[in-house]
């Protein structure tokens, strides 16, 4: 039987519910041989979950997801086989750490003079050690019973065109990309759904490795034009649940959207021939 390999997963480090530990044995519940942690932002549980993966016989490739820039759009980049040791990968991932928490102040800051009762502790209880983002904000406002849902945090109030909206400082995309170059990685478009053509081309011009294209956003059609766009530039393809957990109710994506092994080994190759 042939491995499945899901390439796009979050634990509590970022914006997911689960351990690294719990994570890992999620994945093997739902069959899974290999995964991808993407923490946005963080790879503190990658160590973790591949020396528990070891003992149940799970390997976990090390990732991070990182938010760009491009032509004033945000865009998020997945990296993988990265050296997480790499020292301005970690300065760079401290920084934007920090650069969240000043974001997430600013939103409170305007959801209190919206009149909401939320404090930056309140969103601190439960996003713990976690490199804090909008979804924490989104579960702390349900949890304190401002809002009914998870979608109407960001539908109503901190989504992009919200009140309490706040940009987020971003790297540009080619600085992302050498850095995730320089520290032994390869480069993916996250989740592109509609983006417009003339960015994607901005990325592979960029020099971007590849594209997400399979991901629980994407509809057949999509996925097959993706897979034509890799084919046509000669990239590199990954797939993945893109699984978060919790107030999501996305249980049912892991172990539904994977790819196949001739992927990884694609991914492997281009490693080492980089490395040549």
């Amino acid at each position: 039987m042939l491995p499945k390999i899901d390439l796009h997963t979050h634990t509590n480090l970022s914006d997911g519910l689960l351990s690294p530990i719990q994570l890992v044995q999620k994945a093997r519940d739902q069959k899974l041989d290999i995964i991808s942690i993407t923490d946005h932002d963080s790879t503190n549980g990658i160590k973790e979950a591949t020396e528990f993966g070891k003992t149940i016989g799970i390997e976990v490739i090390p990732g991070v997801e990182i938010s760009t820039d491009v032509d004033d759009k945000e865009v998020h980049l997945l990296a993988y086989f990265i050296d997480i040791e790499n020292e301005e990968l970690k300065k760079y991932l401290s920084f934007f750490r920090d650069e969240r928490m000043h974001r997430a102040k600013r939103m409170i800051q305007k959801l209190r003079k919206l009149g909401m009762r939320i404090s930056i502790d309140d969103v601190l209880e439960r996003s713990k050690n976690s490199a804090i983002g909008r979804p924490h904000i989104a579960y702390t406002m349900v949890d304190l019973g401002i809002i009914q849902n998870y979608q109407q945090a960001f539908e109503k109030y901190i989504g992009d065109n919200g009140p309490a909206f706040e940009r987020k400082i971003h790297v540009s995309a080619q600085s992302a990309l050498k850095l995730i170059n320089d520290s032994g990685g390869l480069s993916f478009i996250a989740h592109p759904g509609f983006m417009k053509e003339n960015l994607l081309l901005s990325l592979i011009k960029a020099g971007i490795d590849g594209i997400e294209c399979i991901h629980p956003s994407h509809s057949e059609n999509q996925v097959q034009f993706y897979k034509g766009i890799v084919n046509q530039y000669c990239l590199l393809e990954s797939g993945g649940s893109d699984f978060h957990g919790g107030k999501k109710a996305d249980d049912e994506n892991l172990g539904k959207y994977i790819v196949g092994p001739n992927v990884l080994e694609a991914m492997k190759k281009m490693l080492q021939k980089n490395n040549a």
